[in-house]
């Protein structure tokens, strides 16, 4: 069986794995990591492992298995110095190397989620699965920025500890979704401009998520 159509065999149900694994890595794994587990940053390893093979399958492109490729190994790189001694190039390692996955599997999902074709089940959780991934890339460039400037936040501090990820991913949501706790808030410039980009993106999705579904599918039946 050629891998083109393991591909099409796959891609679809593979949206919807993904976003198990995605969710469980998020709100599962990142809390148990804040509260000291280290079981669970070995299990971080593995479920990325699982991510790269999964985009591989759905992109079918040698360009987007080497970027996660690329990401793993940096984040393999970032546990070895992080074991030695955490500092902030491991904090970065992590930062880049999430980064890197969520473009390329936002790319990746995006192509396969609004690509041509009847809309079906796997489709419709691939498109929550390209929300998710957002607010990782934006967790990631708050992680990077935080970095840098150490009083970027305001009730949070960017340090390279077992919290850090629940962290960025919660104030991420927080911001995508305009709850605006208040516990946690940005006071560098570029952070501020960042939280307003991310908070755009999560009110013109839904619409345009619907419109564009709406319309693949009448597209398809027009075909038929």
């Amino acid at each position: 069986m050629s891998i083109e159509s393991v591909r099409k065999r796959w891609a679809d149900p593979l949206l919807t794995a993904l976003t198990g694994l995605l969710v469980v890595m998020m709100f599962v794994v990142a809390p148990l990591q804040a509260l000291g587990i280290f079981a669970f940053q070995v299990s971080e390893l593995v479920l990325a492992l699982l991510l790269v093979c999964g985009i591989f399958i759905i992109s079918g492109s040698p360009i987007a298995v080497g970027a996660m490729l690329l990401a793993l190994a940096m984040i393999i790189t970032g546990a070895v110095l992080r074991f030695h001694s955490p500092s902030l190039l491991d904090l970065n390692l992590f930062a880049g190397s999430w980064f890197i996955v969520g473009v390329t599997m936002a790319w990746a999902v995006a192509r396969a989620t609004f690509g041509p074709g009847r809309i079906n089940y796997h489709r419709v959780v691939g498109a929550v699965l390209l929300y998710l991934t957002v607010a990782v890339i934006f967790a990631a460039l708050f992680t990077f920025v935080g970095s840098l400037v150490p009083e970027a936040f305001s009730g949070m501090k960017v340090a390279d500890s077992p919290a850090l990820a629940s962290q960025v991913i919660y104030f991420s949501f927080a911001t995508m979704t305009t709850t605006g706790y208040g516990d946690v808030s940005p006071v560098h410039p570029i952070v501020r401009s960042l939280c307003n980009l991310e908070a755009i993106f999560g009110q013109l999705y839904p619409a345009t998520l619907l419109a564009r579904l709406v319309t693949l599918e009448l597209e398809h039946r027009d075909k038929e």
